[in-house]
């Protein structure tokens, strides 16, 4: 007798099917979203699945012949590959796993709230662009030029993506806020680093996912993305940069719905608000920052890195009676989860990467002792 399955657990199964191929026939397609979970599905199911999306979400390039509209380096589907590994590391939990496994196989209301960083803009992260970076050969990645005698960290150039990555970017994290909704208890936080290029692409996919939009973060931060003159035409246009040199970076600010009042949320689920500073300070959205500095990077040299003085401002403004469990579903080399062990909250941390989970296993206890400055009570 022939399994059924909801629309949406479909629609994921042939994205990362297709995310992973060119041009395919129907009857393949069905074949790889069959393999995918584990029993029969109508063909008629698929096929009415592509002509609906059609050309929104898929393009169709013959009789019977269809890709992914644009084809966008990430797609968000769970796959047949699960967690691999697992590390306690204090109260952290680290698995490497892709979060969309993970978010598919975890209990709904179970997790407080989430504190991640994840890759701005989908395509620096894919395997291509990580190989072309670890061995120095560019793509996406750009080195910067030294200033003050520093050499700065690669920086992606989001001016290059393409309008079937921005279109790939939208539907990525819409997909993402309806998985973490389903984990999220009433009331938690999303706390999401982003970058000005892209981030209304990922606000606006999040609202979608029917997470309410609580505000933005601004992280006051000098980078030295943008500032430049035109390339190759410096000398002529020497009064000119071709975009503002960036001074801040938006921490996109969302909530799961409460469940009945805030009082009433607070008391059930622990969450609904953020923690204050102090009895005369609450958490503010405007929080002064500075670049990552040298002696972090050397304990986890993450090409993303930001610094534990930030990160744990962010953490502990999660859970707002200082109870539950944080999650990082873009881990990248443990920061997020070095800072809530050093606030003393529980934390899991979601890593794809063999090589970053390794390094993330190694550095969450070094950033965790990192000493930065301490906020008034």
């Amino acid at each position: 007798m022939e399994s059924r399955y909801g629309p949406g657990v479909i629609r994921d199964a042939i994205h990362s099917y297709l995310a992973r191929r060119d041009a395919t026939s129907v009857r393949d397609i069905c074949k790889g979203v069959e393999a995918q979970l584990g029993g029969s599905v109508a063909r008629s199911s698929v096929q009415s699945y592509l002509t609906l999306n059609t050309p929104d979400v898929f393009e169709r390039v013959g009789r019977g012949t269809y890709r992914l509209n644009g084809e966008p380096a990430v797609a968000f589907a769970p796959t047949l590959f699960r967690s691999l590994r697992e590390e306690a590391v204090g109260n952290a939990t680290l698995v490497l796993a892709d979060c969309a496994n993970w978010l598919a196989d975890r209990a709904p209301d179970s997790v407080h709230a989430v504190v991640t960083d994840p890759p701005y803009g989908l395509v620096e992260y894919a395997p291509r662009e990580q190989r072309k970076l670890r061995s120095g050969t560019g793509g996406v990645w750009r080195i910067p030029p030294s200033f003050d005698g520093h050499t700065r960290s690669p920086l992606p150039r989001f001016t290059t993506l393409t309008p079937a990555d921005l279109r790939g970017i939208r539907r990525y994290f819409e997909d993402w806020g309806h998985a973490i909704r389903r984990v999220l208890v009433p009331g938690g936080h999303v706390f999401l680093a982003s970058n000005p290029l892209v981030s209304y692409l990922v606000s606006d996919a999040l609202a979608s996912a029917g997470l309410e939009r609580r505000g933005e973060v601004i992280r006051l931060v000098m980078t030295m993305r943008g500032g430049d003159r035109p390339k190759n035409a410096h000398d002529e246009f020497d009064d000119v940069s071709v975009m503002p040199r960036s001074q801040w970076e938006p921490w996109l600010l969302y909530r799961k719905p409460l469940d009945g009042r805030v009082q009433d949320n607070l008391r059930r689920w622990k969450t609904g608000g953020l923690r204050r500073i102090s009895d005369e300070r609450p958490f503010g959205d405007v929080i002064a920052s500075h670049p990552t500095q040298p002696k972090e990077r050397a304990l986890a040299p993450h090409p993303s890195l930001k610094p534990q003085a930030f990160l744990r401002q962010i953490v502990r403004a999660s859970l707002p009676l200082g109870e539950g469990v944080v999650l990082d579903p873009f881990a990248g080399s443990g920061s997020t989860l070095a800072a809530a062990n050093a606030v003393g909250y529980d934390s899991i941390g979601l890593e794809v990467d063999p090589t970053y989970f390794q390094m993330a296993v190694e550095a969450i206890p070094k950033l965790q002792a990192v000493t930065v400055p301490v906020l008034s009570r």
